[in-house]
């Protein structure tokens, strides 16, 4: 089920035509929601369904209010009178804030800084109220920066490759220090599936890689993969409350679930770019819709 926004398309799901049944549904409409839970009567909810860019968050927060809170706290309801049996509940590393040293823990407290991380972490809460207050079978999963296929060309990685396509300046925050850690984006489904299955109720896991990576680092390693000068490179302003670094510490799910991420930034990075450019026409075509 997806509202099919701006960054939304059934054009992913093209390898899977056939295996799937879709609705394309706002989570804020109870009516309809309700009407979907009584028709397909789930087991297992995966809630991946939010407003997720920082900088569109910044221009304006009220549509991650809506959707982020409003919208988990009406599938919450939903779910409760539903009996499911598992909630998994996608969250974010945004919303412990920053960490110059150290790695974040699944207990430490959250201090989000923007308005889409805001947002996050209070949809975390009210799962987490939810299970308390309720007894709804959640499970609460963070992961890091996820890059890979299909991704929409606003985040930093797709936004370079498409750039440096076009050879056109590439905009980088400040002086390109903020650091990211980054997660395979098929790594990062391999996982969620192992916690669907054998996630414990109640539990809360961080999903990372390891591979933490200054944005300017990033930028030029697209650069140089593609033979691209480094002066399409532009320092811009930067993003007022730009987190300094993300860090997870990810010892509980390699103990609990025996998960490590397999793919190696570098090796990542070039298989996303090698797609970037085989679907270079779905990109252009966004960025022109855009």
């Amino acid at each position: 089920m997806d509202k099919l926004t701006y960054a939304g398309s059934l054009e992913r799901l093209k390898a899977v035509k056939g295996k799937y049944k879709f609705y394309k549904a706002d989570i804020c409409d109870e009516k309809k929601m309700k009407l979907i839970f009584k028709k397909e009567k789930p087991k297992f909810v995966v809630h991946f369904a939010a407003e997720t860019h920082v900088d569109r968050s910044i221009h304006n927060a009220t549509p991650f209010m809506q959707t982020n809170i409003k919208g988990t706290q009406i599938l919450l309801d939903i779910c409760r009178e539903a009996g499911i049996e598992k909630f998994i509940h996608i969250s974010t590393d945004e919303i412990y804030g920053e960490i110059q040293n150290g790695k974040f823990h699944e207990t430490s407290p959250l201090n989000p800084n923007s308005p889409y991380s805001v947002s996050k972490a209070a949809a975390d809460m009210l799962v987490r109220a939810y299970h308390r207050t309720y007894g709804l079978p959640v499970v609460i999963v963070r992961p890091c920066n996820n890059y890979g296929m299909w991704q929409y060309p606003e985040k930093l990685i797709p936004v370079a490759i498409l750039k440096a396509l076009k050879n056109e300046k590439i905009p980088v925050y400040g002086k390109g220090l903020n650091v990211r850690e980054w997660l395979f984006v098929s790594d990062c489904a391999e996982v969620l599936h192992q916690i669907l299955e054998n996630g414990k109720v109640g539990e809360i896991y961080n999903i990372g890689s390891g591979d933490e990576k200054e944005n300017i680092k990033v930028v030029k390693q697209i650069l140089d993969i593609l033979g691209k000068p480094q002066n399409l490179i532009e320092f811009v302003k930067d993003r007022p409350g730009h987190d300094l670094r993300y860090s997870l510490n990810t010892r509980k799910i390699e103990k609990e679930i025996s998960w490590k991420a397999k793919e190696k930034f570098v090796s990542g990075l070039k298989k996303t770019i090698k797609w970037y450019i085989s679907h270079r026409e779905w990109m252009l075509n966004i960025h022109r819709i855009k």
